[in-house]
Order: C-alpha cells, then sequence, then structure tokens
C-alpha cells in the first residue's frame, strides 16, 4: 500500500504583507490616522498597532475566504478611527457610553479623510455588534467583528503577562537588594 500524498494545509495562508500594506498606504500615510499612535487602545497598545493588527488578520482571513479584502482591511484598519481617551472619567458621557458612541465618531471622521464604500461604512458602523443592534451587512463586516475582539483579548492577555514579569523582576530586585544587605 502507498502512502498517501498529504493533503494541502488548508488553515495555511500565505499572505501578501506588500499588498496587504498597498491597499492601506494612503490610510497609514495619513497624519490623523499616524496620531493614532499617540493614544492608548487596550492596555499597553496604542490605537494604531490595534487597527493595524485588526486590518492585517482581516485582510488574511477575507483573501483566504475570497471576500472583498480591499475593503475589509481598509475598513479595519479605520473601525476605531477616534481621538478621545474613552478610559477618562472626568469628560462627561465619555466611559459610559463609549462601546456605543465610537463607532458614530470613526465614521465621521473617516468620512472627513477618506471616501469610503458601503463595505467599509458598515463596518466602521457596526463593528461593535451585537452592542449596535443592527446587523452587519456584509461578511466582511462580521469578520472585523470578530478579529476585533480577538485582537483586544490578544491585547489585554499579552498586559496581564508583562504585568506578570514586571512583578517577576521586582521580586527579584527586592531578592537580589535583601541579599546585599544580608553580606
Amino acid at each position: 500500500m502507498e502512502p498517501e500524498e498529504p493533503k494541502p494545509n488548508l488553515i495555511k495562508i500565505k499572505a501578501d504583507i506588500q499588498e496587504f500594506q498597498k491597499i492601506i498606504k494612503d490610510i497609514v500615510e495619513n497624519s490623523s490616522v499616524i496620531s493614532l499612535k499617540e493614544h492608548l487602545q487596550h492596555m499597553k497598545s496604542s490605537r494604531y498597532e490595534h487597527c493595524y493588527n485588526v486590518a492585517y488578520y482581516t485582510y488574511v482571513i477575507c483573501k483566504k475566504c475570497g471576500l472583498d479584502y480591499v475593503s475589509a482591511a481598509r475598513g479595519a484598519m479605520l473601525h476605531d478611527f477616534y481621538f478621545y481617551d474613552w478610559r477618562n472619567k472626568g469628560v462627561e458621557g465619555q466611559k459610559k457610553f463609549h462601546a456605543y458612541r465610537h463607532p458614530r465618531i470613526a465614521f465621521h471622521n473617516a468620512c472627513e479623510n477618506f471616501e469610503l464604500n458601503e463595505v467599509e461604512k458598515d463596518i466602521i458602523l457596526k463593528h461593535m455588534w451585537p452592542l449596535t443592534i443592527r446587523l452587519p451587512r456584509f461578511s466582511e463586516s462580521y469578520i472585523v467583528t470578530f478579529v476585533d475582539k480577538y485582537c483586544a483579548t490578544k491585547e489585554f492577555f499579552a498586559f496581564l503577562k508583562y504585568k506578570k514579569s514586571l512583578k517577576k523582576l521586582k521580586k527579584m530586585e527586592n531578592l537580589k537588594k535583601q541579599k546585599h544587605f544580608l553580606e
């Protein structure tokens, strides 16, 4: 009996990073988008970094699924295009309603800076579904919604790991100080 030929790995995705970067080039070169590097998103990642990661994973998934990966990547790069710190409790309504209102703010900012197609608009407005209540119209919008949650979760656990490392480092420094003191 002859061995079976290996089946192609359906999970293995050859994503073209240069194609991805070309798709979002005008967005990432926009000064307002660049300023997102100065805004904290989830724990220790910048809003720019978060949007870039969501856009890249979305690009890979949509390309593999034969969807509109261009609009999906562009919409994902703009899904959190706002400039305030939602953690600032001193600003009326910011923290309390952020999850519901920031998609419209991001949409407004995106429309002021870029020409958007229907898929990109839907992605930005509905990336917080099910909180947005209205269902996304396109498969690409659902993908961005789920990739956004995945990236936020990943960023949160990366922060916990970082925090744990800092604790460990401080503990080691304290032990060294104690050892030095006892000598």
